[in-house]
């Protein structure tokens, strides 16, 4: 199970901190990797993020100046931090775990919420002064 938590509101030009609370599973279980998406209001989904099980982080070009992903095993979660958020980063964001098998084809994320294997409800966060 995935659950989101943060602010659901977040001033322009702050840094908008979420946290995905991971149960029933192990950050670090092999060839999970664990994805920050988000959905702004009439659009399809975006991939921003993902931390892998041994720690590597991959993001997104577009966002990957403004973006940071981190996790704390001890507590079996994993953060988002995006810097500088304007009302275009408005989104529901959700966090998504996919299982990848570097021997296999296939990618560590997907812009389809069904295609990964564990997801939390989502959590809106809106830009606004």
């Amino acid at each position: 199970q995935l659950r989101e938590s943060g602010p659901g509101l977040v001033k322009p030009s702050q840094t908008l901190s979420l946290t995905c609370n991971v149960s029933g599973a192990s950050i670090t279980t092999e060839y999970y990797y664990w994805n920050w998406v988000r959905q702004p209001p009439g659009k399809g989904l975006e991939w921003m993020g993902a931390i892998g099980y041994s720690g590597t982080t991959y993001y997104s070009p577009s966002l990957s100046s403004r973006t940071s992903i981190s996790r704390d095993t001890s507590k079996n979660h994993f953060t988002l931090q995006l810097s500088s958020v304007t009302p275009e980063d408005t989104a529901v964001y959700y966090c998504a775990a996919k299982f990848h098998n570097p021997l296999y084809s296939g990618t560590i994320y997907s812009t389809e919420l069904d295609e990964y294997d564990y997801r939390g409800q989502g959590t809106q966060v809106t830009v606004s002064s």
